[in-house]
């Protein structure tokens, strides 16, 4: 009755003493990075580039085609797109406020505990906290200013876009990365030997963080459960040595034209 992967059940026995519980925890704060950097993605497209709602669903849906297939991105495409019973579309008519049932800050709070840098995940949090705030952000909208929006006018808009495309991506991978490695530290802290490809492999179907990419995962760690970090191995090496200008790039861009990118 699993969610099923290739026709590969993902249901695996993790391990004893809570284990589980923390392996799901630990999805729960990956999935609070992956939201926030999306949210991140959006407000570029849309408030630094000038795309309008259907125009950035369909960038994620072209991406969902592509390294960053995955779940979250595929809804962010559907929803984008979607309209009310008055032709307005949905996502405009969301107050930009978002709670949290507590996981993501378990996760960050575990991550400060074994001294792990989470950082995704921990800024993500703030991210949520900081939305909570509507009411000051209000008031600070009227008496702070901030820097202009546009771009300049010689901005190369397809180059922009695939490099926005390739610093989400890396962030995704960052953000998986520092999971596990939090993972890890709990499970020789606490002596639960968890088996990260099998961790892995469930996270592959019926789970908010499923993506492509978890393949990549399952084999670095069925390859070799003792990682030091996934960001060393081959794959993702040289991934971050293509993609690390591209996001040092948006992140720079961003800062410097007012855009949040925690």
């Amino acid at each position: 009755i699993s969610a099923k992967y290739n026709q590969e059940p993902c249901v695996k026995y993790i391990g004893p003493n809570g284990s589980g519980h923390y392996v799901k925890m630990v999805h729960n704060g990956i999935e609070y990075s992956d939201m926030q950097l999306i949210a991140e993605t959006y407000s570029l497209l849309k408030y630094l580039v000038g795309m309008n709602n259907i125009d950035v669903s369909n960038i994620f849906k072209k991406w969902n085609k592509g390294e960053l297939c995955s779940y979250l991105i595929e809804i962010t495409g559907n929803i984008l797109c979607k309209k009310d019973i008055n032709g307005n579309f949905i996502i405009d008519s969301i107050l930009d406020v978002a709670s949290g049932k507590g996981t993501g800050t378990w996760t960050a709070n575990s991550a400060l505990k074994f001294h792990m840098p989470c950082s995704v995940v921990t800024e993500s949090v703030f991210s949520r906290y900081l939305s909570a705030f509507k009411a000051n952000r209000m008031i600070a909208s009227t008496i702070l200013s901030g820097p202009d929006l546009s771009l300049s006018s010689d901005f190369d808009k397809e180059k922009f876009i695939e490099d926005i495309r390739k610093a989400l991506y890396l962030g995704k991978i960052i953000s998986y990365a520092q999971g596990f490695s939090l993972m890890k530290k709990a499970s020789e802290h606490y002596l639960w030997n968890l088996k990260f490809s099998n961790i892995a492999k469930i996270f592959r179907s019926g789970c908010i963080i499923r993506a492509n990419f978890l393949n990549d995962i399952v084999t670095a760690y069925s390859e070799n459960n003792n990682l030091i970090d996934l960001l060393f191995t081959p794959i993702f090496q040289d991934i971050i040595n293509l993609y690390h200008f591209s996001l040092r790039h948006i992140v720079i861009t961003a800062i410097n034209h007012g855009i949040s990118v925690p």
